[in-house]
């Protein structure tokens, strides 16, 4: 899926961040389909934070004890805004005949 439809993922700031003195080590973050997450002697780490995808906050939903965060969805919309990347992903999508054109 073109969620960012060209633009740098480098650039967006949207990956979990673990508080690790409230973890409580369930595991449930290691069922990322991206494998952004390692388990280490002291629990989990966001190990490949541009692995995730931008706008998924699933990790943070089942985390049992509720240690995993994101940053503000509002920074990520400012980005989308401001580098047109709306407009280029729904394009791609039109342009591989995901949902029909205007």
């Amino acid at each position: 899926m073109p969620w960012l439809a060209g633009y740098p993922r480098e650039q967006v700031n949207w990956h979990p961040t673990i508080d690790a003195e409230r973890c409580v080590r369930c595991g449930m973050c290691m069922n990322c389909g991206k494998q952004v997450f390692e388990w280490t002697e002291k629990g989990p780490v966001v190990a490949r934070p541009n692995d995730c995808v931008v706008g998924c906050t699933t990790c943070a939903t089942l985390c049992r004890a509720r240690c995993t965060s994101f940053p503000d969805p509002e920074e990520l919309r400012k980005v989308y805004q401001e580098h047109r990347v709306w407009r280029a992903v729904k394009e791609e999508l039109q342009r591989q005949g995901v949902i029909p054109p205007d």
